[in-house]
């Protein structure tokens, strides 16, 4: 079995994708497959080591998302695509709103927490200072789609033609492999077909998102970078942030988790509402923000 991660929260279970890579059969893999269900069911969340994964390659890229947002906003805004809701290219600060800040829905979940576990306030919140990028991973379907929209071709930004697209395509494919191994032991794990939700899902974007925020602009303590909410995708995976302020909800306690993804072959991974939906609520969409805190700082000094 895997043991916890070094330097990670121990609530959230870790497992290891290797085993079911290797030997997907095995005993081993099974009880693996188990607790993956187990853990979305649970926490919404999981911890996964993935041997192929590699630190090198999330550094070449978090420098590449630097440079890239570094940039003045008027040369980002080339890469934005708003008559396209953003579905491509960059999405700039103070965009994106929150749903949680105007969703009854959502509120009473956040009325329901203890007082100490809610997340900052987002009723009084804007737009979210963060800047995004959306880059398809998708393959391309091989017939006429109903839903051009969603096959469109990535932007390629100026200035970084020789470097965008082999970078984005190395790390976003380790993602995206990563993430169908979850999604294979998942299946598993619930009884089904290893391949019941990869074939589901085998033309779809596949979103890498790597999200930004200006700290020397928002970097007080309390600022809300990204105001709690869920994703609408069906799997959200993180990679390592050079700046820890992620917080996650445990769905069966509702208790708030400080995430810290050690460096490594270790990913977050959490449910979305495509995932709850397709199981019934059996899974819940994981809740998460991101917001300056004291670790923040520390990393900022």
């Amino acid at each position: 079995m895997a043991s916890a991660a070094p330097e990670l929260t121990s609530t959230l279970p870790v497992v290891d994708l290797d085993v079911f890579r290797h030997e997907p059969q095995s005993a081993e893999a099974q009880e693996q497959c188990k607790l993956v269900a187990e853990a979305l069911i649970t926490y919404g969340a999981l911890v996964v080591k993935d041997s192929r994964v590699s630190e090198t390659d999330n550094e070449t890229f978090l420098d590449l998302m630097e440079d890239y947002f570094a940039q003045p906003a008027e040369q980002l805004k080339k890469d934005e695509r708003p008559e396209l809701s953003y579905q491509i290219g960059v999405t700039l600060e103070n965009t994106e709103k929150p749903k949680c800040k105007s969703d009854d829905n959502c509120l009473r979940i956040i009325e329901r927490l203890a007082p100490e576990e809610r997340p900052l306030d987002v009723t009084g919140h804007g737009a979210d200072p963060k800047c995004r990028f959306f880059y398809k991973m998708g393959e391309r379907p091989p017939y006429e789609t109903q839903f051009p929209g969603l096959n469109l071709p990535n932007v390629e930004p100026e200035g970084f033609k020789d470097t965008w697209k082999p970078t984005l395509d190395k790390w976003g494919h380790a993602m995206k492999s990563a993430v169908e191994g979850v999604a294979e032991m998942l299946a598993v794990g619930l009884g089904l077909s290893k391949d019941a939700f990869t074939e589901a899902g085998k033309y779809g974007p596949h979103l890498l998102a790597p999200t930004a925020s200006d700290l020397s602009k928002y970097g007080a303590k309390d600022t809300i970078l990204a105001g709690f909410h869920s994703d609408l995708n069906f799997l959200t995976i993180h990679g390592r942030s050079r700046y820890p302020g992620l917080n996650i909800w445990a769905r069966n306690t509702g208790k708030r988790i400080v995430v810290k993804v050690p460096p490594g072959r270790y990913l977050l991974v959490q449910a979305g509402k495509q995932l709850e939906h397709i199981t019934g609520g059996l899974i819940k969409a994981g809740f998460h923000e991101v917001i300056v805190n004291d670790a923040t700082l520390k990393a900022m000094n």
